[in-house]
């Protein structure tokens, strides 16, 4: 392969292929259905060969039949410092193309914008993966440490085939990693026409994914019946719902707190027991939207199954739940769901994964920020919590700490949030091209 031997030239070249890579990765259906059902092996063959071709080694693992995951090492001119792993999933949630403006599988590049399911969650950060290992290659420079990729399957659903699987069968491959990044952080967010916001993730809360049941008395639907299994779940239901959760700030929400609000020009108190997203918005206006899910624990009833006829009272009502716990918060909230549920219902998880907590005061993150200030002088970079779940928290059963930093040069009114798991889904070009440089120049030199 010809060495590119002009850096400008050569970034170019790097930003040039990750909108190429976004959009052709979005054109390969990775649909997670749940239950098992998605094939992420033709995304990671594509993958596979952009990186053979560049002269970097990949291994493809299939932890079912069509469940693949790649990892690939690029060796560091520091041996003794430790590695750093970069992850990104393959699979993206289903889309309903009757829905969408564009195919949500075109992968159309269409007015400075790349369309499709993936091109923010996050088929984006895969491209970006690729095409700044590959312009390493072609101009034979390496990073400082160790780099270690990973492309995973299965985090759309629990990610039993995908990072789960890897770090309980291929712990190895990970060997001597301390730090990763992948989803989600270190987009532009604008809080005001002049302030620039980056907000790079450092915590994460916890996933439990409740099943409620109740049990009762079967019977004639005309006859009276005091342990209707399916009122007894209703109550549990709605006192869930109807629950105020306590205030939890961790360090990373309050140092977000505590930043925004410096940003802002105005107080906000971490410990005010009344502290809500109004009145958060009311402080910090857009910028709220940053810490506003992560101040407590959660549970919002999502699913409902019971009965088989209108006329029979069925002896089994089930319901699901997903609660969602902040570092430090687990107890408590297994504790709460005992009181609310009450004596007639039980509950149990059915998918269960750790809140998660890594350093602010670390020299990863400040790579990070200086990385990000180096394309955006003048802007502002912010920890914060994310109130999802990503692979991190399999990673981290192998002491790895996670950041959530894929980086976005987005345009003021676009709404990034919105973009996950949304109609429409898409990423603007420029944004990529920042993306790529940013993550070349944190990747490159991160000690």
């Amino acid at each position: 392969m010809t060495i590119e031997r002009d850096s400008a030239a050569g970034m170019r070249q790097v930003e040039d292929e990750a909108v190429q890579f976004t959009s052709e990765l979005i054109s390969i259906d990775t649909s997670n259905r749940g239950s098992g059902d998605a094939c992420e092996r033709p995304a990671a063959e594509y993958v596979a060969e952009r990186l053979a071709e560049a002269g970097i080694e990949p291994t493809i693992l299939e932890s079912a039949t069509g469940r693949a995951n790649v990892v690939a090492r690029i060796e560091g001119t520091r041996s003794s410092l430790p590695g750093m792993l970069v992850h990104g999933h393959l699979d993206v949630v289903p889309a309903m193309p009757a829905d969408w403006s564009a195919h949500p599988f075109s992968g159309e590049i269409r007015d400075g914008v790349v369309w499709g399911r993936g091109a923010v969650d996050m088929k984006d950060m895969d491209a970006m993966m690729l095409a700044v290992v590959r312009g390493w290659a072609r101009q034979n420079r390496r990073p400082v440490r160790d780099i270690v990729l990973a492309f995973t399957a299965d985090e759309e659903d629990t990610m039993t085939y995908g990072s789960k699987w890897l770090v309980d069968n291929h712990a190895d491959l990970f060997q001597g990693c301390t730090e990763s990044i992948s989803e989600s952080g270190g987009y532009r967010f604008y809080a005001g026409q002049d302030t620039r916001i980056y907000p790079v993730g450092a915590a994460e809360r916890g996933q439990a994914w409740l099943k409620l049941e109740a049990r009762g008395r079967a019977g004639h639907g005309a006859k009276p019946n005091t342990e209707n299994a399916i009122a007894r779940l209703a109550g549990a239901i709605a006192r869930i719902d109807q629950y105020r959760w306590p205030l939890r700030v961790v360090p990373t929400v309050r140092a977000a707190l505590e930043q925004l609000a410096d940003i802002a020009g105005t107080e906000v108190d971490p410990d005010d027991p009344d502290l809500s997203p109004a009145l958060l918005r009311e402080r910090l206006g857009e910028s709220a939207t940053i810490v506003e899910a992560t101040l407590r624990n959660s549970a919002n009833p999502t699913m409902l199954s019971a009965g088989y006829k209108l006329n029979v009272i069925p002896g089994v009502a089930v319901a699901y739940i997903d609660g969602r716990f902040v570092p430090g918060g687990e107890e408590e909230f297994a504790a709460t769901m005992d009181t609310l549920v009450g004596p007639d219902v039980t509950w149990r998880f059915v998918h269960h994964a750790p809140a998660l907590e890594a350093p602010v005061k670390s020299p990863v993150f400040t790579a990070m920020r200086e990385a990000l200030l180096a394309e955006d002088p003048g802007s502002h970079v912010v920890p914060y919590s994310l109130s999802g779940a990503t692979d991190h928290k399999q990673f981290s059963r192998l002491g790895i700490d996670g950041y959530g930093f894929v980086p976005l040069g987005l345009p003021m009114g676009y709404d990034f949030q919105a973009m996950f798991h949304g109609v429409d889904e898409r990423v603007p070009v420029d944004a990529l091209r920042f993306g790529s440089r940013v993550l070349d120049r944190f990747l490159a030199t991160v000690q």
